[in-house]
């Protein structure tokens, strides 16, 4: 434990509010941020930023889908005298063209604070908590993938490395992708989900049916198209292989989708 305070932004969401939670339970002074917090924090509202960024020793930075990292707010972070920024980011953003992710990842690297970017695969909890829970309880899911596997981590897993990272100067510097300890296709992924709740869910891996059932809810098509060729630039990428930096960063093995699969059925997050 040190007197560092931790700014956690997006500490209302899946992945701020658990770095926030395990940084509290090691006794380390957290700082949570959003619009919904004690501490507010709006992207949009550049008058929220100092008031947060005050005293704050260490900051956990992420951006919800769509919204940039704004070169402003970095700038106010090093400015203000925090020492070290971990980024979530993602894996396969340079083949997805994610410029969004590559240009918050460039203004860390260049922020002259001490610096770790946490590269995170597919998410366990997005079939239970996140944009595929509807799909997994109406029994059928699209992602035009076909069959490409993905390393689905847990966030739990991903939240302990970003607080490792947080707290350990040896991690400065370094790039980490994280994935759960083994690769499965979605159709494997909704089969072990499948299996752990008793209710069939159906894989559909195909462009043409993502392209139909996302048209269907009245998206428009031209956007819907977008996202197929960034699907299609990851599905050239191939498997994903899975990495052991959980293993090596936290001294035990990363979750298994199985684990998960288990203990979310078990808390009834599918009912």
């Amino acid at each position: 434990m040190d007197d560092l305070v931790t700014l956690v932004l997006g500490a209302t969401g899946s992945v701020g509010g658990r770095v926030a939670a395990r940084l509290r339970d090691l006794g380390e002074p957290v700082r949570a941020a959003s619009r919904h917090t004690a501490t507010r924090f709006d992207w949009a509202d550049d008058t929220s930023w100092e008031p947060a960024l005050g005293g704050a020793g260490r900051l956990f930075l992420m951006a919800p889908d769509g919204v940039d990292v704004d070169p402003a707010f970095v700038r106010l972070a090093a400015d203000m005298k925090v020492g070290r920024v971990v980024l979530l980011s993602s894996r396969g953003i340079e083949a997805m063209r994610d410029e969004r992710l590559l240009g918050a990842e460039r203004l860390v690297r260049e922020s002259g604070m001490d610096w770790t970017i946490v590269r995170s695969d597919w998410f366990d909890q997005n079939f239970d908590e996140g944009p595929f829970r509807d799909a997994v309880l109406a029994g059928e899911l699209s992602v035009p993938l076909v069959d490409c596997r993905q390393t689905f981590v847990d966030l739990g897993d991903v939240a302990e490395v970003v607080v490792r990272a947080l707290r350990d100067a040896d991690h400065t510097g370094h790039t980490y992708e994280v994935t759960g300890p083994q690769a499965l296709s979605f159709d494997e992924a909704c089969a072990l989900i499948a299996a752990a709740t008793g209710r069939p869910v159906t894989f559909h891996g195909s462009p043409e049916h993502y392209r139909r059932s996302q048209t269907a809810l009245g998206r428009p098509a031209e956007e819907v198209d977008v996202e197929i060729e960034a699907f299609a630039a990851l599905r050239e990428l191939g498997d994903s292989e899975p990495r052991d930096t959980v293993a090596r960063l936290t001294g035990r093995p990363a979750r298994t989708f199985e684990q998960y699969a288990a203990a979310a059925a078990a808390a009834g997050r599918w009912r």
